[in-house]
Order: C-alpha cells, then sequence, then structure tokens
C-alpha cells in the first residue's frame, strides 16, 4: 500500500469512469500500454484485481467498486485543496475546468475566452462542451469548476446565477418568408425538426408547442444539421437567438419571431456550493453576462 500514487489514482479514476483502457488513456493524455502498466501497479501494490478484463472492455471487480468510492473521495478533498489556493487569490488563476451545453458553446465561447484571457491572463481555461446530465454529473463529481446551462438545474448542492434570457426565433425555408407566423397551436401540426433527446433546448421547443414528443424521423445532433435541413425543404424548427447569425448565413431560410410571449430561455452559471472558488466564480459570472451582451449588440448592430 506505501507504493500507491496520485497518478496511479488519477488513472484507476478514468479508466473506471470510460471502462475502456484506448479511451482513458487519451482523457490522461498518456499512452495505452503506459496506462496499462500503471494499473497493473497498482493492483501489484494492492495484491488483489480492481478490473475484470474483456476484449474491449473492463468492468470494476466487486473491491473495485469499493476502491472507487474511497479514490473518488481522496481526489475531490485534493482537488479542493487546490481550489483552496486559488480562491485565496485577488483574482483567478491556474486551472479553470469550465463546462458548456452544445447551443451555447460555439456562439458564447469566441467572445467569452477572449474577455476571460483578457482580465486574467493567468488563466488555463479547459472547456468542456456536452449535455446537462453530463456536465451536472461532472460538476457534482468535481471535474468541472463550473457550468453554463439552461436554467434551473434544480439541484440542491448547487448555486445558480441567472444571467440573461433569450428568446427562440422560427426557422422556415425560405420559400415562407413573408408568411403569417404560425402560433404554438398551429405549430404543432408542422413538420417541426428538433435535437436528439438528451438536449434541453429539445425540451424547450415541445414545452412551448405543449407536445410531447414528435413524429418527424429526424433527430439532430446539432443546430446547424436542423437549419440545414430546414433549408432543404424538410421542415421548420427553432432556434435560440445568439445562434442566428451563425447558423443562417449558409442556408436559404427566412427567420421569424413568434408573437408576445414568445418562447424563451434563461441561461446562466452553476457550481458546487461548498467550492471555495465560488467568490472568483461570481465574479466570472459577471464575465459570462457582459460577454452575452457584447455578442447581442453585435448581431443587432
Amino acid at each position: 500500500m506505501t507504493n500507491l500514487t496520485l497518478r496511479q489514482l488519477r488513472y484507476f479514476e478514468a479508466l473506471a469512469h470510460h471502462g475502456h483502457f484506448g479511451r482513458a488513456a487519451e482523457a490522461c493524455a498518456i499512452s495505452q500500454p503506459a496506462l496499462s502498466m500503471q494499473i497493473k501497479e497498482l493492483e501489484g501494490s494492492l495484491g488483489i484485481m480492481l478490473f475484470e478484463r474483456r476484449a474491449r472492455q473492463v468492468w470494476l471487480t466487486g473491491f473495485g467498486e469499493e476502491f472507487a468510492l474511497r479514490v473518488g473521495d481522496i481526489l475531490r478533498s485534493i482537488d479542493e485543496l487546490d481550489e483552496l489556493t486559488r480562491a485565496s487569490r485577488d483574482t483567478l488563476q491556474g486551472r479553470l475546468r469550465i463546462g458548456v451545453i452544445p447551443t451555447i458553446a460555439p456562439y458564447l465561447l469566441p467572445t467569452l475566452i477572449g474577455n476571460l484571457n483578457q482580465m486574467n491572463a493567468g488563466l488555463d481555461l479547459h472547456v468542456r462542451e456536452t449535455l446537462t446530465p453530463t456536465l451536472i454529473q461532472e460538476l457534482a463529481e468535481g471535474r468541472l469548476d463550473t457550468a453554463i446551462v439552461a436554467l434551473p438545474v434544480s439541484e440542491m448542492s448547487f448555486s445558480e446565477v441567472a444571467l440573461f434570457s433569450e428568446n427562440f426565433v422560427l426557422i422556415r425555408p425560405g420559400a415562407d418568408e413573408g408568411k403569417p407566423v404560425p402560433d404554438r397551436e398551429n405549430l404543432r401540426d408542422m413538420r417541426l425538426l428538433l435535437l436528439e433527446e438528451g438536449h434541453c433546448f429539445r425540451d424547450q421547443a415541445l414545452s412551448f408547442c405543449n407536445i410531447q414528443s414528435v413524429q418527424q424521423g429526424l433527430d439532430a445532433s446539432s443546430l446547424s444539421t436542423l437549419v440545414q435541413m430546414v433549408g432543404a425543404g424538410i421542415g421548420v424548427t427553432l432556434l435560440p437567438e445568439m445562434a442566428i447569425a451563425v447558423e443562417t448565413g449558409s442556408a436559404c431560410v427566412s427567420v421569424s419571431r413568434f408573437a408576445s410571449p414568445q418562447p424563451s430561455r434563461t441561461i446562466g452559471m452553476i457550481w458546487r456550493k461548498t467550492s471555495p472558488l465560488a467568490q472568483q466564480l461570481l465574479q466570472i459570472s459577471e464575465v459570462v453576462r457582459q460577454s452575452a451582451v457584447t455578442l447581442r449588440e453585435q448581431h443587432n448592430a
């Protein structure tokens, strides 16, 4: 047991999470043989197997599952020590791990990253773009410092700060330019193209139309695909305002606004209530808010 190293515990956690040597090695930025050797040395030090190996996947053994719980606690405590050190400084420096949902990341990040780098020259920014459930899990496990998501997430262990709201617009084929804008009742009868399940934007669109699901044969993984499909005359879709400039420039589509009350979403930041970085993250949230204001002004210019 005296030979255990923090590096081995990090590698063990990655392999337990990914269940695959190749993906775990990629996540740890090392070679697969090096990861395999470290895991073998860890199991040798413990004198017991942590993983059951199969041809293309690995599973935790019974002892491995118990060991993973203890390792998680140890690594979270070490990460909190790092956070405590960073929190003692007046400005946030060093690594900042921030998660962003896909319907925000491509549009807000260019402006946000520029503003963050200008404000904190010593900031080492690590960005993770994925769906809200994954961001919530990784934030709870201490693998992220904060996340930009659509609110509310309603997690008791998280602080939520609302930053800005934005409306949704209707995207129709270019030939529909000038036609009356359908209300939500009429929209239910149209071929509505949506993101695949797991995207909160899909749920928001369904909520606006007051329908449970749609049977239209296309679940896209990006807003870009949705807009291109509309341009091809396949149906209609909804788009958040911040995505209009980027996504509609290369497609033959029309952009229309709904009558009030317009569908909208609230964007905010979340972080663990126990995070020592809470005060610094509150400052970061103001940068996010201002970046959104700048982006909106650019689009309206």
